[in-house]
């Protein structure tokens, strides 16, 4: 991932794939002398899928582990994990004996250091020896507490220092969409507060399922409710405030708390954490309360008529999200779908890679094989972007310039952090 590593975003990062041609460079590539377009790049394709999708009547982003990557820490602080930073997080939190004591229980598995097939099997055996008292049954009910409870301080990497830069304008260019529109619907199976953060700081109002109050408590019905501005003490028409969003954590978050009856945000001890661990029986809790209303609202969105679909930073390695995005393409006609994921190239190869270069890199993910094949049988609702989420954020258009309010909280800031200085 050196490539990745060594360039900042920007939309020159990009390669969008253009049936018949292959995967083409954003910049147009120049003659020798640099006066002429010797070939032209995808700019124009890629900002025309995205005004379109911006100008889409429902507007539906989907975001995943990729799209936590972005987010910048400083030396001494945690960074955001993937898959293996969670398995290295379990095995220091159990210590190196005890992990491979669980670890030879399932010798002959393929586990190949996948935290999420060893959960697997260990929830499997404890399903399997429910009432059992043996030692090794212990041990693996012990291990499951301890790696669940280090998934989740591992993936509290969020606080008021991260570099939100990406999420930032994200959100600005989503609040950006005539406020008559459909609040856009942000849709992520990330635990961690990296959108939550970075509202905070420019001032947004998420619609998530919670209350507007002291405690903050779940309840379905709040997805109902918008955000209006009264004024002359309520006479008139309601003026639909700007930068307001719609924010489904599908998979939980690490600020949930089941207490009692009722689930609350909470980021302290008291409660059971609302989270789907990495692990098979993903797809089985996600139709358990709140993920089933997440999930139904992700379908319930994707059968809209006029409805734009983003995609970044989700490599499509969950059935029950997959499959339902799947079938929306093929049944819902108006539906535009880009996913812009850097997983479709060598990366290895781009910085030496031809203006277009001609295949992708072979993948076994049934969804982006389908995708693939669309977009190469000439559907033009379906477009496949080579990036990432921060190169995406930036692509994106403003459909409005700098609003008032987001002047007014810049220079707010401003002069609080200059205070801050000279104190």
């Amino acid at each position: 991932m050196t490539f990745w590593n060594e360039n900042a975003a920007s939309p020159k990062n990009l390669r969008l794939f253009v049936p018949g041609e292959g995967w083409k460079n954003y910049s147009d590539q120049m003659t020798g002398d640099g006066q002429k377009v010797e070939i032209v790049g995808s700019r124009r394709l890629i900002e025309s899928a995205f005004l379109n999708a911006l100008n889409a009547t429902n507007v539906v982003v989907l975001t995943g582990t990729g799209s936590s990557f972005s987010a910048r820490n400083g030396a001494g602080k945690l960074s955001p994990a993937g898959m293996w930073d969670i398995w290295n997080a379990a095995k220091d939190k159990v210590g190196d004996e005890v992990f491979a004591k669980v670890n030879q229980c399932f010798k002959d598995a393929d586990i190949d250091n996948n935290i999420e097939r060893l959960l697997t099997l260990c929830k499997l055996h404890l399903e399997l020896h429910a009432k059992a008292t043996d030692e090794t049954t212990k041990l693996i009910m012990a291990f499951v507490k301890d790696a669940e409870a280090a998934i989740l301080e591992r993936v509290s990497f969020v606080d008021a220092g991260t570099d939100l830069s990406a999420h930032a304008v994200l959100l600005q260019k989503l609040g950006r969409r005539g406020v008559r529109k459909s609040r856009s619907k942000i849709f992520t199976t990330n635990y961690d507060l990296c959108f939550e953060e970075a509202g905070a700081r420019h001032r947004f109002t998420f619609i998530d399922g919670f209350s507007h109050s002291l405690r903050q408590v779940y309840d379905r019905m709040f997805f109902d409710h918008d955000v209006v501005r009264r004024e002359n003490g309520g006479a008139g028409s309601p003026d639909y405030i700007e930068n307001v969003v719609q924010l489904y954590k599908l998979h939980g978050s690490i600020d949930w708390r089941r207490q009692g009856g009722e689930i609350v945000r909470s980021q302290g001890g008291e409660g059971e954490p609302v989270l789907i661990y990495p692990r098979s029986s993903k797809y089985q809790e996600s139709f358990e309360a709140p993920y089933l209303d997440m999930i139904g609202a992700l379908q319930a969105a994707l059968r809209e008529p006029d409805t734009a679909v983003i995609v970044s930073g989700f490599g499509f390695n969950d059935d029950h999200i997959g499959r339902p995005i799947l079938s929306a393409v093929e049944s819902n006609m108006s539906l535009r779908l880009i996913v812009c994921d850097p997983i479709f190239l060598d990366a290895a190869a781009l910085p030496t890679a031809a203006h277009t270069h001609p295949e992708a890199k072979p993948t076994e993910n049934r969804f982006l094989k389908s995708f693939m094949a669309l977009a190469a049988g000439g559907d033009a609702r379906l477009h496949l972007i080579n990036g990432r989420f921060e190169d995406m954020a930036v692509v994106l258009p403003d459909l409005m310039g700098e609003t008032d309010r987001e002047r007014h909280v810049q220079r707010i800031r401003s002069i609080r952090e200059e205070a801050e200085t000279t104190a």
